[in-house]
């Protein structure tokens, strides 16, 4: 039996106090991402060019490069003709891939986008130049502009400027393609976006179980002193296909992976499935993240936008799940209790005393609701803790009966100011141990 014998000596008598929704069936109008766009358009690529929004996608049936736009990026969006209705002389059609967009310095627009080389049977990088976002963008050269079959072509072309001014293409080697470990490389390019300059460098490779042997879409971009380098990982064509991101303090790393995806199905509580592909648009307004997820059961890949903030400079999107484990908050009157059956082998016990509180750091892209999951175990009976927000008024957290070692989840639905909030829970009645919080 585990300390019973000092929890019943503890007997405190709490004034009633309003209580916090948590049952499932009342679950919180959290703000969970868009459906904008509510057909067919994967991988995709959005940018604003003077007043308007515009997005383009993977080929389907409205073109080798299909493009929308929009007033706002939540819509509504608007579809248009063919971005590039004629592929580079290189380029067999049916399989033009994650297009990217964006503007030069001569004012030009410039495309890089995927196609299946007829010369190798591999996918190859291709770019096109059009003087307007919606084109039609006109193939440069007549060769593809990176073409590697060795390591099973290259896809998912992405382009970014340094605060130096200088400008990069990145993407995917297709090693999957031929049985080997993908990377993502970055290339230093000229001013013009498709002149070579230099060597390309590594920036990451698969070796994850998750992933599958697969990281593709890379997307850059820098926040304060810290890159950050989404990726998507694993296969695209079910629920496992997710979102995730690297950090360095160097433009060419090294990169260290999150320990945590950013977006899973699971972490968007299957509001979104399979997300991916995803482009951020970073505005003084606030920043988004835009990526797709399947659709119509899944029979497409419909394009979702979300809220994007940056805690310490790491990317927080509203609707996902981030977790904080209890432990590694602040901690009074109550102790770290290791267990192999917790998340990251520790959980927080003895929370037994009318002082016993434990506060939590967590972070909200956008002021607003939210839903706060709480890892708990409980025994002797249903048990209860006082949870507040910032100090403010306490609300009953009740935690049903489970056992010792027997971890499961209770919701509460709060409201956060924008930025770093403080979560604190603490005894009301029995006993409860808790094993780590998630906000969503």
């Amino acid at each position: 039996m585990r300390r019973f014998l000092v929890r019943l000596a503890v007997l405190v008598v709490a004034l009633p106090i309003a209580t916090v929704v948590t049952t499932s069936a009342a679950h919180a109008a959290t703000a969970a991402p868009a459906l904008v766009i509510a057909s067919d358009f994967p991988d995709p690529d959005v940018s604003r060019f003077g007043s308007s929004y515009y997005a383009y996608s993977t080929n389907n049936a409205n073109g080798n490069v299909p493009v929308a736009t929009a007033a706002t990026l939540t819509g509504r969006w608007t579809r248009r003709p063919d971005a590039l209705p004629t592929l580079g002389a290189w380029a067999s059609g049916g399989r033009t891939w994650a297009p990217d967009v964006s503007v030069r310095a001569d004012g030009r627009y410039l495309l890089y986008y995927t196609a299946r080389s007829s010369a190798t049977g591999r996918q190859c990088l291709g770019a096109a130049l059009a003087t307007s976002p919606l084109g039609p963008f006109s193939p440069v050269g007549t060769g593809p502009l990176v073409c590697d079959a060795g390591e099973g072509g290259d896809i998912d072309a992405s382009s970014f400027t340094d605060s130096t001014g200088l400008r990069y293409l990145l993407y995917k080697d297709d090693g999957n393609a031929i049985g080997q470990p993908t990377s993502l490389w970055l290339q230093r390019v000229a001013a013009d976006g498709v002149t070579l300059q230099g060597a390309r460098v590594e920036l990451l490779r698969s070796g994850r179980p998750e992933e599958s042997g697969v990281i593709e879409a890379p997307v850059l971009t820098k926040v304060g002193s810290q890159y950050v380098l989404f990726y998507s990982l694993g296969g695209y064509g079910d629920d496992a296909y997710q979102t995730s991101y690297a950090t360095a303090t160097a433009l060419t790393g090294p990169y260290t992976k999150a320990f945590r995806s950013l977006l899973t199905t699971a972490s968007l509580d299957g509001t979104v499935r399979g997300p991916g592909g995803a482009d951020v648009v970073r505005e003084s307004g606030g920043d988004h993240l835009v990526f797709h997820g399947w659709i119509n059961n899944n029979t497409a890949r419909g394009t979702y936008v979300a809220a994007l903030g940056w805690s310490g400079g790491f990317p927080v999107v509203r609707g996902s799940r981030v977790r904080y484990e209890a432990e590694r908050g602040s901690l009074t009157h109550c102790a770290v209790r290791a267990t192999s059956t917790a998340s990251q082998g520790q959980a927080v016990a003895y929370i037994d005393y009318a002082d016993s509180t434990v506060a939590i750091s967590v972070f909200a892209p956008r002021a607003g609701a939210y839903t706060v999951h709480i890892g708990y175990s409980a025994g002797f009976g249903e048990a209860q803790h006082n949870l507040s927000v910032n100090g403010g008024a306490a609300h009953v957290v009740t935690y049903p009966n489970t056992g010792w070692e027997t971890w499961r989840e209770v919701r509460a639905d709060v409201t956060l100011a924008a930025g770093t909030n403080t979560v604190r829970l603490g005894f009301r009645s029995r006993w409860a141990e808790v094993d780590y919080v998630e906000v969503a």
